[in-house]
């Protein structure tokens, strides 16, 4: 969370899941905070949900997984982009960071 408030890119509230789901090593939905932040949302008063997870296989699954159960809250859900990082170079870069890279991609 330090790094997202040093970046001052975001205003909001934070809500910390304790993890991401990952079986193997006994991470459960149930075992992390989503239910807390279902309650939060259904409130209405929540307009976005940011998902500021890992590109991992966990952080894709777990951002599959929200999405599902956020899907009729009312409230948009969306992540943050992957890809590049400033200053890296390109000829180091994974296949995965580069297929993120294209499909993040933006107008300039």
């Amino acid at each position: 969370m330090r790094v997202i408030e040093e970046s001052k890119e975001f205003q909001g509230l934070f809500h910390v899941l304790g993890g991401l789901i990952a079986p193997l090593e006994g991470m459960t939905p149930e075992s992390l905070s989503i239910g807390q932040l279902l309650n939060r949302v259904k409130t209405g008063a929540v307009r976005e949900v940011i998902l500021a997870l890992n590109p991992t296989v966990e952080g894709d699954t777990t951002a599959l997984y929200l999405q599902k159960v956020l899907r009729d809250t009312g409230a948009s859900v969306t992540r943050l982009a992957s890809g590049l990082p400033v200053g890296g170079d390109l000829e180091y870069a994974d296949r995965l960071t580069l297929s993120r890279s294209f499909r993040g991609r933006v107008k300039v």
